[in-house]
Protein backbone atom coordinates (compact mmCIF):
# COMPACT_ATOMS: atom_id res chain seq x y z
CA UNK A 1 0.00 0.00 0.00
CA UNK A 2 1.21 3.49 -0.86
CA UNK A 3 2.32 5.56 2.12
CA UNK A 4 2.60 9.34 1.84
CA UNK A 5 4.86 9.45 4.91
CA UNK A 6 7.47 7.35 3.09
CA UNK A 7 7.71 9.95 0.29
CA UNK A 8 7.61 13.24 2.18
CA UNK A 9 11.38 13.89 2.13
CA UNK A 10 12.54 15.73 -0.98
CA UNK A 11 15.31 13.79 -2.79
CA UNK A 12 18.76 15.36 -2.35
CA UNK A 13 19.23 15.82 -6.09
CA UNK A 14 16.05 17.87 -6.43
CA UNK A 15 17.15 20.09 -3.56
CA UNK A 16 20.43 20.69 -5.39
CA UNK A 17 18.68 21.47 -8.67
CA UNK A 18 16.34 23.95 -7.00
CA UNK A 19 19.09 26.55 -6.49
CA UNK A 20 19.60 28.98 -9.36
CA UNK A 21 23.41 29.08 -9.18
CA UNK A 22 23.74 25.30 -9.01
CA UNK A 23 21.36 24.97 -11.94
CA UNK A 24 23.48 27.43 -13.92
CA UNK A 25 26.64 25.50 -13.02
CA UNK A 26 25.12 22.21 -14.14
CA UNK A 27 23.86 23.80 -17.36
CA UNK A 28 27.35 25.08 -18.14
CA UNK A 29 29.07 21.80 -17.26
CA UNK A 30 26.59 19.82 -19.35
CA UNK A 31 28.12 21.63 -22.33
CA UNK A 32 31.84 21.45 -21.52
CA UNK A 33 34.44 21.05 -18.78
CA UNK A 34 35.48 24.37 -17.23
CA UNK A 35 37.85 25.64 -14.59
CA UNK A 36 36.47 27.82 -11.83
CA UNK A 37 37.61 31.13 -13.35
CA UNK A 38 35.68 30.34 -16.52
CA UNK A 39 32.57 29.48 -14.50
CA UNK A 40 32.87 32.77 -12.59
CA UNK A 41 32.96 34.63 -15.92
CA UNK A 42 30.05 32.64 -17.38
CA UNK A 43 27.73 32.89 -14.38
CA UNK A 44 28.90 36.33 -13.21
CA UNK A 45 28.97 35.49 -9.52
CA UNK A 46 31.82 35.86 -6.99
CA UNK A 47 34.51 33.19 -6.84
CA UNK A 48 33.71 32.17 -3.25
CA UNK A 49 30.04 31.65 -4.14
CA UNK A 50 30.84 29.55 -7.21
CA UNK A 51 33.33 27.48 -5.20
CA UNK A 52 30.78 26.87 -2.45
CA UNK A 53 28.14 25.53 -4.84
CA UNK A 54 30.70 23.45 -6.75
CA UNK A 55 31.64 21.84 -3.43
CA UNK A 56 28.01 20.85 -2.83
CA UNK A 57 27.77 19.32 -6.30
CA UNK A 58 31.05 17.46 -5.78
CA UNK A 59 29.87 16.14 -2.43
CA UNK A 60 26.82 14.72 -4.20
CA UNK A 61 29.20 13.01 -6.67
CA UNK A 62 27.52 14.74 -9.61
CA UNK A 63 30.48 16.95 -10.46
CA UNK A 64 34.11 15.79 -10.52
CA UNK A 65 37.37 17.73 -10.52
CA UNK A 66 40.77 17.13 -12.09
CA UNK A 67 43.93 19.22 -12.17
CA UNK A 68 44.79 20.67 -15.56
CA UNK A 69 47.69 19.08 -17.40
CA UNK A 70 48.47 22.46 -18.95
CA UNK A 71 48.59 24.42 -15.67
CA UNK A 72 48.46 22.53 -12.38
CA UNK A 73 47.10 25.63 -10.66
CA UNK A 74 43.84 25.16 -12.58
CA UNK A 75 41.25 22.53 -11.74
CA UNK A 76 38.76 21.41 -14.37
CA UNK A 77 35.22 20.54 -13.30
CA UNK A 78 33.10 18.07 -15.24
CA UNK A 79 29.52 16.84 -14.95
CA UNK A 80 29.02 13.08 -14.80
CA UNK A 81 25.95 13.09 -17.00
CA UNK A 82 25.21 9.37 -16.85
CA UNK A 83 25.47 9.28 -13.07
CA UNK A 84 23.31 12.40 -12.95
CA UNK A 85 20.77 10.65 -15.16
CA UNK A 86 20.62 7.57 -12.91
CA UNK A 87 20.26 9.64 -9.73
CA UNK A 88 17.60 11.79 -11.39
CA UNK A 89 15.69 8.67 -12.40
CA UNK A 90 15.64 7.48 -8.79
CA UNK A 91 14.45 10.91 -7.64
CA UNK A 92 11.64 10.97 -10.19
CA UNK A 93 10.61 7.41 -9.36
CA UNK A 94 10.13 8.48 -5.75
CA UNK A 95 7.23 10.66 -6.97
CA UNK A 96 5.71 8.10 -9.35
CA UNK A 97 7.29 5.04 -11.04
CA UNK A 98 5.64 5.78 -14.38
CA UNK A 99 7.60 9.04 -14.68
CA UNK A 100 10.86 7.15 -15.19
CA UNK A 101 9.70 5.29 -18.28
CA UNK A 102 11.97 6.02 -21.22
CA UNK A 103 10.45 8.20 -23.90
CA UNK A 104 13.20 7.65 -26.43
CA UNK A 105 16.49 5.90 -26.92
CA UNK A 106 19.14 8.64 -26.70
CA UNK A 107 21.48 6.73 -28.97
CA UNK A 108 18.87 6.00 -31.64
CA UNK A 109 19.72 7.47 -35.00
CA UNK A 110 17.49 10.28 -36.15
CA UNK A 111 15.54 9.98 -39.39
CA UNK A 112 17.37 12.76 -41.19
CA UNK A 113 18.14 11.39 -44.65
CA UNK A 114 19.15 14.16 -47.00
CA UNK A 115 20.80 16.29 -44.32
CA UNK A 116 24.56 16.86 -44.58
CA UNK A 117 26.60 15.03 -41.93
CA UNK A 118 27.62 16.86 -38.77
CA UNK A 119 31.37 17.54 -38.89
CA UNK A 120 33.37 17.09 -35.70
CA UNK A 121 37.08 17.68 -35.05
CA UNK A 122 38.78 16.21 -31.97
CA UNK A 123 42.01 17.88 -30.89
CA UNK A 124 44.83 16.96 -28.52
CA UNK A 125 48.57 17.55 -28.41
CA UNK A 126 50.10 14.49 -30.12
CA UNK A 127 47.00 13.09 -31.85
CA UNK A 128 48.12 9.77 -30.49
CA UNK A 129 45.59 8.47 -27.97
CA UNK A 130 42.56 10.43 -26.76
CA UNK A 131 41.65 12.22 -29.98
CA UNK A 132 42.29 9.10 -32.09
CA UNK A 133 39.99 7.03 -29.88
CA UNK A 134 37.35 9.76 -30.02
CA UNK A 135 37.53 9.91 -33.83
CA UNK A 136 37.22 6.14 -34.28
CA UNK A 137 34.49 5.73 -31.68
CA UNK A 138 32.42 8.62 -33.02
CA UNK A 139 32.56 7.17 -36.53
CA UNK A 140 31.30 3.88 -35.14
CA UNK A 141 28.52 5.40 -33.02
CA UNK A 142 27.46 8.15 -35.40
CA UNK A 143 27.47 6.28 -38.69
CA UNK A 144 26.59 8.32 -41.78
CA UNK A 145 25.17 11.25 -39.82
CA UNK A 146 28.61 12.41 -38.67
CA UNK A 147 32.04 13.02 -40.14
CA UNK A 148 34.67 12.68 -37.41
CA UNK A 149 38.30 13.81 -37.65
CA UNK A 150 41.17 14.25 -35.23
CA UNK A 151 44.42 16.22 -35.22
CA UNK A 152 47.24 17.34 -32.94
CA UNK A 153 49.25 20.46 -32.31
CA UNK A 154 52.36 18.24 -32.23
CA UNK A 155 51.33 15.03 -34.07
CA UNK A 156 53.34 11.88 -33.54
CA UNK A 157 51.83 8.40 -34.07
CA UNK A 158 48.74 6.43 -33.13
CA UNK A 159 49.54 4.79 -29.79
CA UNK A 160 49.56 0.96 -29.97
CA UNK A 161 47.49 0.61 -26.80
CA UNK A 162 44.83 2.92 -28.25
CA UNK A 163 44.63 0.61 -31.26
CA UNK A 164 44.46 -2.45 -29.00
CA UNK A 165 41.56 -1.11 -26.93
CA UNK A 166 39.63 0.04 -30.00
CA UNK A 167 40.09 -3.29 -31.79
CA UNK A 168 39.02 -5.22 -28.69
CA UNK A 169 35.74 -3.29 -28.91
CA UNK A 170 35.34 -4.08 -32.64
CA UNK A 171 36.10 -0.50 -33.70
CA UNK A 172 37.63 -0.05 -37.15
CA UNK A 173 41.10 1.48 -36.77
CA UNK A 174 42.21 1.29 -40.41
CA UNK A 175 41.49 4.99 -41.20
CA UNK A 176 43.47 6.28 -38.21
CA UNK A 177 46.69 8.24 -38.64
CA UNK A 178 48.35 11.06 -36.72
CA UNK A 179 47.49 14.37 -38.40
CA UNK A 180 48.70 17.93 -37.99
CA UNK A 181 46.16 20.56 -36.95
CA UNK A 182 47.30 22.91 -39.72
CA UNK A 183 45.75 20.73 -42.43
CA UNK A 184 42.28 21.45 -41.03
CA UNK A 185 42.64 25.21 -40.63
CA UNK A 186 40.01 26.98 -42.74
CA UNK A 187 37.67 23.98 -42.89
CA UNK A 188 34.13 24.15 -41.55
CA UNK A 189 33.21 22.10 -38.48
CA UNK A 190 30.05 22.01 -36.42
CA UNK A 191 31.92 20.98 -33.27
CA UNK A 192 35.56 21.37 -32.24
CA UNK A 193 36.25 19.26 -29.16
CA UNK A 194 39.54 19.45 -27.27
CA UNK A 195 40.32 16.33 -25.23
CA UNK A 196 43.61 17.61 -23.84
CA UNK A 197 44.16 20.63 -21.58
CA UNK A 198 47.20 21.82 -23.52
CA UNK A 199 45.35 21.67 -26.84
CA UNK A 200 42.56 23.76 -25.36
CA UNK A 201 45.03 26.56 -24.62
CA UNK A 202 46.26 26.67 -28.24
CA UNK A 203 43.08 25.84 -30.17
CA UNK A 204 42.74 28.16 -33.20
CA UNK A 205 39.61 29.88 -34.49
CA UNK A 206 37.68 27.99 -37.16
CA UNK A 207 35.30 29.54 -39.70
CA UNK A 208 31.56 29.49 -39.08
CA UNK A 209 31.88 29.71 -35.29
CA UNK A 210 31.69 25.97 -34.49
CA UNK A 211 30.59 24.92 -31.04
CA UNK A 212 33.67 24.65 -28.79
CA UNK A 213 33.69 21.90 -26.17
CA UNK A 214 36.46 20.82 -23.80
CA UNK A 215 36.75 17.39 -22.18
CA UNK A 216 39.57 17.34 -19.63
CA UNK A 217 40.99 13.82 -19.95
CA UNK A 218 44.33 12.74 -18.46
CA UNK A 219 46.92 11.42 -20.92
CA UNK A 220 46.85 7.60 -20.70
CA UNK A 221 50.16 7.29 -22.53
CA UNK A 222 51.84 9.08 -19.61
CA UNK A 223 51.26 5.97 -17.48
CA UNK A 224 54.44 3.87 -17.59
CA UNK A 225 53.43 0.52 -16.09
CA UNK A 226 52.05 -1.62 -18.98
CA UNK A 227 49.10 -3.05 -17.05
CA UNK A 228 48.17 0.32 -15.54
CA UNK A 229 48.55 1.97 -18.94
CA UNK A 230 46.12 -0.48 -20.51
CA UNK A 231 43.60 0.26 -17.74
CA UNK A 232 44.11 4.00 -18.28
CA UNK A 233 43.37 3.65 -22.00
CA UNK A 234 40.35 1.49 -21.25
CA UNK A 235 39.02 4.10 -18.82
CA UNK A 236 39.39 6.80 -21.49
CA UNK A 237 37.46 4.59 -23.91
CA UNK A 238 34.62 4.13 -21.39
CA UNK A 239 34.45 7.86 -20.65
CA UNK A 240 34.52 8.76 -24.33
CA UNK A 241 31.72 6.32 -25.09
CA UNK A 242 29.56 7.97 -22.41
CA UNK A 243 30.20 11.50 -23.61
CA UNK A 244 29.90 10.72 -27.30
CA UNK A 245 26.58 8.92 -26.80
CA UNK A 246 25.21 11.98 -25.02
CA UNK A 247 26.63 14.32 -27.67
CA UNK A 248 24.96 12.23 -30.39
CA UNK A 249 21.61 12.63 -28.64
CA UNK A 250 22.11 16.40 -28.78
CA UNK A 251 23.19 16.25 -32.44
CA UNK A 252 20.14 14.17 -33.35
CA UNK A 253 17.81 16.62 -31.61
CA UNK A 254 19.40 19.59 -33.39
CA UNK A 255 19.22 17.85 -36.77
CA UNK A 256 15.59 16.91 -36.22
CA UNK A 257 14.67 20.46 -35.25
CA UNK A 258 16.62 21.93 -38.14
Amino acid sequence: MYSLQENLETPTLLKLLAHEIRWQLLTALAHSDYHVQELVALIKKPMNLISYHLKLLRTADIVHERRSAADARDVYYSLDLLHFQSVYKVAVESLHPALSESQADASKQADDSGLPPTRILFLCTHNSARSQMAEALMRQLGGARVEAYSAGTEPSRVHPTALTVLQEHKIDTSPLSSKRLNQFIGQHFDYVITVCDRAKESCPIFPGDPERIHWSFPDPSAVTDPDEQYRAFLQIFVELEKRLTILLALIDRNRKNG
